[in-house]
């Protein structure tokens, strides 16, 4: 209980103002921080697990336009039909239409007529974006091509390989030369 003394030199108003002080602290700027905290945690970990999953999406749309890439250009003659069958299983869309029309038409008969065979690689392979479902891949390919009983050709290219993720796995929907 305040003293006349108090009153007088207005401590009483002080010490109900510091005990307001506490009370706004405590039940307020305190437990709005202890929200927002928690808010910015819970964002910070949903952004690594989308970063987390964004670099699994690369590495596999990497190995596949890699993979890929290197089944659709490596065939022998006895076997080209065989070869570049099994890479068509690897593409998606209007790409895998014009893929077979392609081999079908002018690849198959041509590697059997002039014995024709190909062997290619990637020395190096880049992701260009990626999301959860489609990614853009450059790949930079070397290609040994022998034509019959003449020495074999070497040719360097890149490529840039669009993917799209069907189910679990990725299939190339585009294959551009750049």
């Amino acid at each position: 209980m305040p003293d006349a003394a108090d009153e007088i030199n207005g401590n009483t108003a002080t010490r109900r103002f510091g005990g307001s002080w506490r009370r706004l602290l405590v039940y307020g700027a305190l437990p709005t921080l202890t929200v927002a905290l928690g808010l910015a945690a819970g964002w910070l970990k949903w952004q690594s697990g989308i970063a987390d999953s964004s670099d699994v999406a690369r590495a596999q749309s990497i190995q596949a336009a890699t993979d890929s890439t290197i089944a659709m250009l490596s065939y022998k003659p006895d076997t080209v039909e065989k070869d570049l069958s099994a890479a068509r299983d690897r593409l998606t869309g209007q790409f895998r239409d014009s893929y077979s029309a392609l081999i079908h038409d002018v690849v198959v008969p041509g590697a059997r007529q002039k014995a024709i065979s190909a062997v290619a690689t990637v020395p190096a392979a880049a992701s260009v974006s990626v999301s959860q479902n489609h990614a853009v891949v450059l790949v930079f390919v070397d290609q040994t091509t022998t034509i019959g009983a003449d020495p074999p050709t070497n040719t360097a290219s890149s490529v840039k390989v669009t993917l799209d993720r069907v189910g679990d796995r990725w299939l190339i929907s585009d294959f551009l030369p750049v």
